[in-house]
């Protein structure tokens, strides 16, 4: 989901309950807080010589002991704003870190508007090689590189 995506499923329902459901079903415990909201950039090179760069806005979601804390849609909307001269780029994805045991990354998928409020599905993020031309690795496979001179 883009950042502006995002900020109009957040505008068009104010003051509703959010949820995050994980890519395994399971909640982000309701009484998440957004610790941080960011533009992350990664330039790097991949294993064919590619020079690239990635950028998203990832929000931060940290949950504490003070289970009657309860963010909703307009204050979330509010948080991003405040970000806004960090995110020049609404087309950005926007991501979800999280630290359930690990700290993780989520693509946020989609969202759902339902009767207890928004719901946000969370995806996975995967690793692939990204020159397989120069790797003799079928694109579509997600297998790592192996071919010599190859990550």
């Amino acid at each position: 989901m883009t950042l502006d995506a995002f900020r109009s499923v957040l505008a068009a329902n104010p003051a509703a309950p959010l949820f995050l459901m994980l890519p395994d079903g399971s909640f982000v415990p309701e009484h998440f807080h957004v610790t941080e909201v960011g533009r992350v950039q990664k330039d790097f090179i991949d294993c064919g010589g590619t020079v690239r760069s990635a950028t998203s806005c990832v929000l931060q979601v940290w949950v504490a002991n003070d289970l009657d804390h309860r963010l909703d849609t307009a204050r979330l909307a509010k948080i991003v704003a405040l970000a806004g001269p960090l995110l020049p780029d609404a087309t950005v994805p926007v991501e979800v870190e999280f630290e359930s045991g690990v700290v993780s990354q989520y693509p946020v998928a989609a969202a759902e508007v339902t009767p207890s409020g928004v719901l946000f599905h969370l995806g996975t993020k995967h690793t692939a090689c990204l020159a397989p031309d120069r790797c003799g690795v079928p694109a579509t496979t997600g297998a790592g590189c192996s071919a010599p001179g190859c990550c």
